[in-house]
């Protein structure tokens, strides 16, 4: 395929790790192309307040930092096609990517995917989600004002989003199920000072009922095996992420979890395809690591075409 469809690099994903590939993979000259995905700028883009990005001493916005990587991204002749990648074919060259509007092929891809909200997977979850069941507290908090509302989960992301709704909700328990939280010591001081939030260790969710909306959980102690019965009106869960790898089937080396498995140059096991950003990267997770990975996974590609 020729023309406008075809392209020296193709980038899927829109979050930090793909917005600064774009950026990197522009100012080379590369004239890069760039599916958004469903979710505009990536997870990061729904966190009310990211404190840990350089160059912002006061915090910035999730969904404002996200616009101005894509306007930087942009400003050097990143191509930003606001389409979905329904497939891909890796089996020959170019590399063939399909999305709900058209086909493509490349010379080089970089995946930057990132990662979805893992769920709890126990009865109640998918039957009440948006009655209240969310996993996004900056997304939907709002809509519990008042109201009596629990957080799972006990790392970083958890406690951020608890935080967040105590500006709305009359009060937030964390179900954590270990008896130590994971968080970074700055947030768990946080959320241990503030009035509105408490915490119930060696616990678990087994159940979410309520008939229009959430009613209550059924908790279940690891310690005890005890069930009791708590009055919530919303759940907000944040137990980690899966990778958003399954379009690449088997054509991609990735681990038991589904992350894609790349070397220090985020390089995959096939030729001119590197990965970048939360869907390679089961350690770090972080805005600054997933942009980092995304220039290193452009300046790779420049290298590779330079090369051929």
């Amino acid at each position: 395929m020729t023309g406008n469809f075809h392209h020296k690099l193709v980038i899927i994903g829109s979050g930090p790790a793909g917005l600064s590939a774009g950026l990197y993979a522009a100012r080379a000259e590369l004239q890069p192309v760039l599916f958004t995905g469903m979710t505009l700028h990536g997870q990061a883009s729904l966190t009310h307040t990211i404190e840990n990005y350089p160059g912002f001493p006061d915090g910035v916005g999730g969904e404002s930092l996200g616009v101005l990587f894509q306007q930087q991204a942009e400003k050097f002749g990143t191509s930003i096609v606001y389409d979905q990648v329904t497939g891909v074919d890796l089996s020959q060259r170019p590399f063939t990517i399909s999305t709900y509007s058209q086909v493509y092929t490349a010379d080089t891809l970089i995946i930057t995917t990132g990662a979805s909200p893992r769920h709890l997977n126990v009865p109640g979850e998918n039957e009440l989600t948006g009655r209240g069941v969310s996993y996004c507290a900056t997304c939907d908090g709002w809509f519990f004002k008042d109201k009596h509302v629990a957080v799972v989960g006990g790392g970083d992301s958890a406690l951020e989003e608890a935080l967040f709704l105590t500006r709305y909700v009359k009060s937030v328990v964390i179900i954590h199920r270990r008896d130590a939280l994971r968080a970074g010591q700055i947030l768990e001081n946080r959320a241990k000072n503030n009035e509105k939030i408490s915490f119930l260790f060696n616990s678990v969710v087994t159940e979410i009922n309520g008939e229009a909306a959430v009613t209550h959980l059924k908790v279940k102690s690891t310690m005890s095996g005890e069930t009791q019965e708590m009055p919530i009106e919303g759940v907000f869960i944040f137990i980690g992420h899966i990778p958003n790898s399954t379009i690449f089937g088997n054509q991609i080396l990735m681990n038991n979890n589904g992350y894609i498995i790349v070397d220090q140059r985020m390089r995959t096991n096939v030729d001119g395809v590197f990965a970048a950003g939360e869907v390679a990267d089961p350690h770090y997770r972080q805005v600054i690591t997933s942009a980092g990975m995304g220039a290193a996974a452009a300046i790779e590609a420049v290298r590779y075409l330079d090369n051929q």
